[in-house]
C-alpha cells in the first residue's frame, strides 16, 4: 500500500508518512515507559536539572579530550543546538589545565549559499558559533591548534579526509523537529524516491554533502536563532554525513526539550529501541549504531497529551 503524503510538505518524506499506528504508540508513550527502552547498544539517561545536563554534556568533550595523544590523537564531533555546554567547555579546559594540542574537533555542519560555505562574517555561522562560545576562551597555551578544528567546507573531501588517522570518541547532537542529526533531513518526495525514501543501507551511504533543507527545518532554524525571520535561513546546508557518523565509536544525543517537541523525542527513541530505520526519520537510522546514547531533561520530556492554548 502506498504510503501517505507528508502533512507538512507534500514534496517531501518525513514522520508524518510512516505507519500511522506506530505514531499513535509514539503519542501514548508515558515518561516513565520512554525512559525504559534502553537495549544493548543504546543507553538513555536522564537529568534533573538543566545544570546537570548541560554539564554532562560539557564533560563529553573532556572525557574525550583526555584520552588524546601525539601518537594516538582523539577528537570529538560537535553541534550547534544545543549550544548551552560550549562555554561550559571553554571553562573546564582551562580550570583543569587540560593540553589540547593533539586534540581535535569537528563541527557538523555549516551553511551554503550560492554554491559554497558562507564565512564566519555571517550572522548564523556555525564554526563563528563555535569560536566564540568556545574555542576563542580556551587560553591560548591549551588550545586546538587551528589546523585540528575542522568545519565542513566547500571542499568537503578535505573534510571527509580529517577523519583518517584520528578516532573520533563521539559524535555529540540535538535533535531537530523533522527528526534529524547534523543536517541529515529526509530527502523530496521525488525521482527515485516519488515512491518510497532511500532504504536505510542507501542513506547510510552518503557522505558530507551540501544538501537542500526540509521546510520544517527552515522554520526551526528561524525559530532558534533568528527570531522566527525564515528569510534569513538559508535553504541549503554542508552536513556531516552517516557515513562519518558510522566512523564514531558513539553517537550521543542530547534532549533539552526545547530543540524536538516530546512527540519527536519518543518516536526516535522508540523506533531505535526497536530497531525500526526508515529515512523518512533520519534519526531512526541510528537503530543500526552499535553504540548511542540519549540524554534527557526530565522537564523537558513533557506529555502528548492534547491542549488547547
Amino acid at each position: 500500500m502506498a504510503r501517505p503524503l507528508s502533512k507538512i510538505a507534500p514534496d517531501w518524506w518525513d514522520y508524518t508518512t510512516l505507519d500511522p499506528e506506530l505514531l499513535k504508540e509514539a503519542a501514548e508513550l508515558t515518561p516513565e515507559r520512554l525512559l525504559s527502552l534502553s537495549r544493548p547498544g543504546f543507553q538513555i539517561r536522564v537529568f534533573d536539572t538543566l545544570e546537570e545536563f548541560y554539564l554532562a554534556e560539557a564533560l563529553e568533550y573532556i572525557d574525550a579530550w583526555k584520552q588524546s595523544t601525539d601518537d594516538n590523537p582523539v577528537g570529538i564531533c560537535g553541534p550547534i543546538g544545543p549550544t548551552e555546554q560550549l562555554p561550559l567547555v571553554a571553562i573546564l579546559v582551562n580550570a583543569l589545565g587540560l593540553n589540547l594540542k593533539s586534540a581535535h574537533f569537528w563541527g557538523m555542519d555549516e551553511w551554503f549559499m550560492n554554491g559554497e560555505a558562507v564565512a564566519e562574517d555571517h550572522p548564523l555561522s556555525f564554526a563563528r558559533a563555535d569560536k566564540e562560545l568556545c574555542f576563542n576562551r580556551i587560553n591560548s597555551e591549551l588550545a586546538i591548534p587551528n589546523a585540528n578544528l575542522h568545519f565542513p567546507g566547500t571542499d568537503v573531501a578535505a573534510y571527509e579526509s580529517s577523519y583518517s588517522g584520528v578516532r573520533c570518541a563521539v559524535m555529540q547532537g540535538g535533535q531537530g523537529e523533522i527528526k534529524h542529526w547534523a543536517f541529515n533531513d529526509p530527502v523530496r518526495r521525488t525521482g527515485a524516491y516519488k515512491d518510497a525514501p532511500p532504504t536505510p543501507e542507501e542513506y547510510r551511504k552518503l557522505g558530507t554533502r551540501a544538501v537542500e533543507l526540509h521546510p520544517l527545518t527552515l522554520v526551526q532554524n528561524a525559530r532558534t536563532s533568528g527570531a522566527g525571520n525564515i528569510p534569513l535561513v538559508p535553504t541549503h546546508a554542508l552536513t556531516v554525513g552517516p557515513a562519518q557518523t558510522w566512523q564514531a565509536e558513539k553517537v550521543s544525543i542530547w534532549h533539552p526539550g526545547h530543540h524536538d517537541n516530546p512527540f519527536g523525542m519518543r518516536l526516535t527513541t522508540l523506533m531505535i529501541s526497536r530497531g525500526i530505520a526508515d529515512s523518512s526519520v533520519p534519526m531512526s537510522l541510528m537503530a543500526d549504531h552499535p553504540n548511542v546514547q540519549f540524554s534527557f531533561y526530565r522537564g523537558g520530556i513533557g506529555t502528548c497529551e492534547t491542549e488547547m492554548h
